[in-house]
Protein backbone atom coordinates (compact mmCIF):
# COMPACT_ATOMS: atom_id res chain seq x y z
CA UNK A 1 0.00 0.00 0.00
CA UNK A 2 1.06 3.45 -0.93
CA UNK A 3 2.17 5.63 2.04
CA UNK A 4 -0.04 8.30 2.76
CA UNK A 5 0.65 11.68 1.73
CA UNK A 6 0.50 13.95 4.75
CA UNK A 7 -0.76 17.63 2.48
CA UNK A 8 -3.96 19.42 1.50
CA UNK A 9 -3.76 17.90 -1.37
CA UNK A 10 -4.14 14.24 0.13
CA UNK A 11 -6.76 15.64 2.42
CA UNK A 12 -9.02 16.91 -0.45
CA UNK A 13 -8.64 13.32 -2.64
CA UNK A 14 -9.54 11.17 0.50
CA UNK A 15 -12.47 14.04 1.09
CA UNK A 16 -13.55 13.32 -2.24
CA UNK A 17 -12.83 9.83 -1.98
CA UNK A 18 -15.64 9.65 1.27
CA UNK A 19 -18.08 11.44 -0.45
CA UNK A 20 -17.72 8.90 -3.98
CA UNK A 21 -18.14 5.72 -1.53
CA UNK A 22 -20.89 7.28 0.50
CA UNK A 23 -22.80 8.04 -2.85
CA UNK A 24 -21.91 4.65 -4.09
CA UNK A 25 -23.00 2.76 -1.04
CA UNK A 26 -26.62 3.42 -0.54
CA UNK A 27 -27.20 1.97 -4.23
CA UNK A 28 -25.20 -1.17 -3.17
CA UNK A 29 -27.30 -1.54 -0.12
CA UNK A 30 -30.58 -1.47 -1.91
CA UNK A 31 -29.33 -3.96 -4.88
CA UNK A 32 -28.47 -5.86 -1.69
CA UNK A 33 -31.32 -6.02 -0.34
CA UNK A 34 -33.46 -6.31 -3.94
CA UNK A 35 -31.12 -9.47 -4.70
CA UNK A 36 -31.36 -11.34 -0.98
CA UNK A 37 -35.71 -10.56 -1.64
CA UNK A 38 -35.45 -12.42 -5.16
CA UNK A 39 -32.86 -14.98 -3.52
CA UNK A 40 -35.98 -15.56 -0.86
CA UNK A 41 -38.74 -15.46 -3.64
CA UNK A 42 -36.18 -18.15 -5.46
CA UNK A 43 -36.01 -20.32 -2.30
CA UNK A 44 -39.97 -20.18 -1.93
CA UNK A 45 -40.84 -21.02 -5.77
CA UNK A 46 -38.39 -24.08 -5.31
CA UNK A 47 -40.10 -25.31 -2.34
CA UNK A 48 -43.73 -25.00 -3.40
CA UNK A 49 -42.18 -26.49 -7.02
CA UNK A 50 -41.13 -29.76 -4.60
CA UNK A 51 -44.43 -29.47 -2.79
CA UNK A 52 -46.44 -29.38 -6.17
CA UNK A 53 -44.32 -32.60 -7.26
CA UNK A 54 -44.90 -34.39 -4.19
CA UNK A 55 -48.48 -33.36 -4.79
CA UNK A 56 -48.55 -35.27 -8.14
CA UNK A 57 -47.08 -38.33 -7.17
CA UNK A 58 -49.45 -38.67 -4.05
CA UNK A 59 -52.25 -37.66 -6.70
CA UNK A 60 -50.88 -40.37 -9.67
CA UNK A 61 -50.91 -43.04 -7.34
CA UNK A 62 -54.20 -42.36 -5.64
CA UNK A 63 -55.37 -42.65 -8.64
CA UNK A 64 -53.26 -45.00 -10.87
CA UNK A 65 -52.61 -47.69 -7.96
CA UNK A 66 -52.39 -50.13 -10.91
CA UNK A 67 -48.66 -48.65 -11.42
CA UNK A 68 -47.32 -51.08 -8.58
CA UNK A 69 -47.35 -53.58 -11.27
CA UNK A 70 -43.99 -54.09 -12.60
CA UNK A 71 -44.75 -55.22 -16.16
CA UNK A 72 -46.72 -52.13 -17.27
CA UNK A 73 -44.15 -51.27 -19.91
CA UNK A 74 -43.70 -46.87 -19.73
CA UNK A 75 -40.24 -46.47 -20.96
CA UNK A 76 -40.21 -43.83 -24.34
CA UNK A 77 -44.01 -43.31 -23.85
CA UNK A 78 -43.30 -39.62 -23.64
CA UNK A 79 -40.37 -37.72 -24.37
CA UNK A 80 -38.95 -33.97 -24.35
CA UNK A 81 -39.25 -32.64 -27.63
CA UNK A 82 -37.99 -29.58 -26.99
CA UNK A 83 -37.62 -27.01 -24.75
CA UNK A 84 -36.56 -23.23 -24.69
CA UNK A 85 -34.99 -21.40 -21.96
CA UNK A 86 -34.76 -17.69 -22.03
CA UNK A 87 -32.39 -15.72 -19.88
CA UNK A 88 -34.12 -13.30 -17.49
CA UNK A 89 -32.18 -10.12 -16.20
CA UNK A 90 -32.67 -9.85 -12.39
CA UNK A 91 -30.59 -6.78 -10.83
CA UNK A 92 -27.81 -7.50 -13.54
CA UNK A 93 -27.88 -10.89 -12.47
CA UNK A 94 -28.78 -13.19 -15.55
CA UNK A 95 -30.84 -16.23 -14.29
CA UNK A 96 -32.89 -19.20 -16.69
CA UNK A 97 -36.62 -18.88 -17.15
CA UNK A 98 -38.05 -21.93 -18.58
CA UNK A 99 -40.32 -20.17 -21.23
CA UNK A 100 -42.05 -23.63 -22.97
CA UNK A 101 -41.68 -27.30 -23.44
CA UNK A 102 -42.95 -29.59 -25.82
CA UNK A 103 -43.38 -33.45 -25.43
CA UNK A 104 -43.35 -36.21 -27.92
CA UNK A 105 -45.98 -39.13 -27.33
CA UNK A 106 -44.74 -42.84 -28.39
CA UNK A 107 -47.70 -44.47 -30.82
CA UNK A 108 -49.86 -46.87 -28.49
CA UNK A 109 -52.79 -48.54 -29.78
CA UNK A 110 -55.90 -47.69 -27.61
CA UNK A 111 -57.05 -51.71 -27.52
CA UNK A 112 -53.67 -52.89 -26.86
CA UNK A 113 -52.88 -50.70 -23.86
CA UNK A 114 -55.42 -50.30 -20.58
CA UNK A 115 -58.26 -47.53 -20.30
CA UNK A 116 -56.28 -45.60 -17.63
CA UNK A 117 -53.34 -45.29 -20.03
CA UNK A 118 -54.21 -41.77 -20.94
CA UNK A 119 -54.20 -40.42 -17.77
CA UNK A 120 -50.53 -41.55 -17.13
CA UNK A 121 -49.44 -40.27 -20.42
CA UNK A 122 -51.07 -36.70 -18.96
CA UNK A 123 -49.36 -37.03 -15.30
CA UNK A 124 -45.94 -37.85 -17.09
CA UNK A 125 -45.91 -34.87 -19.07
CA UNK A 126 -46.87 -33.15 -15.92
CA UNK A 127 -44.44 -34.40 -13.68
CA UNK A 128 -41.57 -34.38 -16.73
CA UNK A 129 -42.85 -30.34 -16.96
CA UNK A 130 -42.56 -29.67 -13.04
CA UNK A 131 -38.93 -31.62 -13.02
CA UNK A 132 -37.35 -29.74 -15.91
CA UNK A 133 -38.78 -26.51 -14.12
CA UNK A 134 -37.03 -27.58 -10.70
CA UNK A 135 -33.72 -27.86 -12.32
CA UNK A 136 -33.98 -24.32 -13.75
CA UNK A 137 -35.14 -22.98 -10.93
CA UNK A 138 -32.07 -24.97 -8.65
CA UNK A 139 -29.94 -22.68 -10.98
CA UNK A 140 -31.39 -19.50 -10.80
CA UNK A 141 -31.49 -19.77 -7.25
CA UNK A 142 -27.70 -20.76 -7.81
CA UNK A 143 -27.08 -17.71 -9.71
CA UNK A 144 -29.03 -15.59 -7.03
CA UNK A 145 -26.90 -17.03 -3.99
CA UNK A 146 -23.72 -15.98 -5.83
CA UNK A 147 -24.72 -12.27 -7.19
CA UNK A 148 -26.27 -11.91 -3.06
CA UNK A 149 -22.63 -12.90 -2.10
CA UNK A 150 -20.87 -10.95 -4.25
CA UNK A 151 -23.10 -7.43 -3.57
CA UNK A 152 -22.53 -8.55 0.32
CA UNK A 153 -18.82 -8.40 -0.11
CA UNK A 154 -18.89 -5.24 -1.96
CA UNK A 155 -21.60 -3.32 0.44
CA UNK A 156 -18.67 -4.77 3.42
CA UNK A 157 -15.69 -3.98 1.48
CA UNK A 158 -17.44 0.04 1.36
CA UNK A 159 -18.95 0.07 4.50
CA UNK A 160 -16.06 -1.32 6.55
CA UNK A 161 -12.97 -0.72 4.83
CA UNK A 162 -12.88 2.04 2.06
CA UNK A 163 -15.52 4.34 3.90
CA UNK A 164 -13.73 4.00 7.80
CA UNK A 165 -10.23 4.04 5.88
CA UNK A 166 -10.72 7.44 4.59
CA UNK A 167 -12.24 8.64 7.55
CA UNK A 168 -9.24 7.68 9.29
CA UNK A 169 -6.53 9.40 6.83
CA UNK A 170 -8.91 12.08 6.77
CA UNK A 171 -8.57 12.51 10.83
CA UNK A 172 -4.50 11.90 10.27
CA UNK A 173 -4.08 14.39 7.45
CA UNK A 174 -6.07 16.88 9.48
CA UNK A 175 -3.61 16.24 12.89
CA UNK A 176 -0.98 16.80 11.00
CA UNK A 177 -1.98 19.44 9.00
CA UNK A 178 -2.96 21.12 12.44
CA UNK A 179 -0.08 20.49 14.00
CA UNK A 180 2.01 21.83 11.21
CA UNK A 181 0.08 25.11 11.09
CA UNK A 182 0.91 25.51 14.94
CA UNK A 183 4.09 25.09 14.46
CA UNK A 184 4.53 27.74 11.96
CA UNK A 185 2.41 29.83 14.84
CA UNK A 186 4.97 28.98 16.73
CA UNK A 187 8.28 30.14 14.93
CA UNK A 188 6.71 32.46 13.85
CA UNK A 189 6.47 34.40 17.18
CA UNK A 190 9.84 32.93 18.09
CA UNK A 191 11.00 34.48 14.81
CA UNK A 192 9.08 38.02 16.02
CA UNK A 193 10.60 37.82 19.42
CA UNK A 194 14.34 36.88 18.05
CA UNK A 195 13.47 40.00 15.78
CA UNK A 196 12.72 42.34 18.83
CA UNK A 197 15.03 41.32 20.73
CA UNK A 198 17.83 41.90 17.86
CA UNK A 199 16.53 45.41 17.67
CA UNK A 200 15.82 46.50 20.67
Amino acid sequence: MAKLALNKSALSKEKQKKVSYGRYLPSLEMKQKQLLLERKKAEQALLQHNQDIAALEDAVYQKLPMLAVKNIEMQGLVTVAGYKLIEENLLGTKVPLLESITFNRADYGYLARPHWFDDLVIALEKMMKLKMEEQVLHIRLSRLKTAARTITQRVNLFSKVLIPQAESNIKKIGLFLADQERAGVVRSKLAKKKAAIANG
